[in-house]
Order: structure tokens, then sequence, then C-alpha cells
């Protein structure tokens, strides 16, 4: 039998630092401890020839169960829908308005973070639930 892997899920995007901060916020991760010799990430940042200044940030998942996100800068913007997406689970047992109100509750708490509110998509005969979003760069995620 084949052995588990971890995994990272790694996003491009235009400011890596601003995206990676946001979807600490999103999912209750916390920014990695910087390298050994470095008192915070900035002192490792100006370390960096200027080129690799702010190309790349991180996050974790405190309890070490999720896996860890990774946000690198590329120079070209997005120009299509993602292929892959994140479902963030807020409503995981819920049904009916029970749900409809968790997924509202924390649809508003991310607007205000900055992501934008997509469709919401209701229940049908196979799927509950859930409300499409964008985070602060356009990333297509859902709530469900």
């Amino acid at each position: 039998m084949a052995s588990i892997k971890q995994f990272q899920v790694t996003f491009d995007c235009a400011e890596p630092e601003r995206v990676a901060r946001f979807w600490c916020e999103v999912l209750g991760y916390v920014v990695p401890p910087p390298p050994e010799g470095f008192a915070t990430w900035g002192d490792y940042d100006r370390s960096l020839p200027p080129e690799r200044q702010g190309s790349g940030f991180a996050c974790m998942d405190p309890s070490g169960v999720g896996p860890r996100m990774y946000f690198q800068r590329v120079p070209e913007g997005k120009v299509v829908k993602n292929r892959v997406h994140l479902d963030v689970r807020v409503g995981t047992g819920l049904v009916g308005e029970e749900r409809l109100a968790a997924l509202e509750a924390e649809c508003a708490r991310l607007v205000a973070l900055g992501a934008v509110r997509g469709r919401l998509l209701l229940a049908d005969d196979h799927n509950e639930s859930c409300q499409l979003m964008q985070d602060i760069e356009g990333n297509e995620f859902c709530l469900d």
C-alpha cells in the first residue's frame, strides 16, 4: 500500500504576504516562525537579493493537521477561472436555513476582510447550498 504524502497548496499571486495573511484569517492559520537566525520575516526578506524580496510567504495550520499554504509572486495576473479551488467547510452537518445562516455569517466576515461575494448556489437533489467567493486577488473558493 502506498504511503500517504503531505502536501502544500501553492497560490500564484502578485502580493504573497497580503494574500497569505488574508488566508490566515479565513482558515485560522498562522505565519510560521522565521528561519533560524532571523528575528522576523522582514529581517529575513531584507537579507535576500532585491529581486527576491517579497517573492514568497507561507502560512500553516497551528495544529499541524491541515496543509501548509505557500504564496509565490508571479509577474502575470490571473486571467481565467481556477482549475482547483478550496472549499472552506463552514456548514458541515447543517441543512436548510441553519446552513444558509452559517454561510451568510462567514461570507459577511470574509467580505469585511476584502473577499468578494459570488453567487449563492442553493441546495438541490444532490448538493447542499454553498456560497461562491473570491479572495483578495480574485482566486475562487467556496464556503461549503
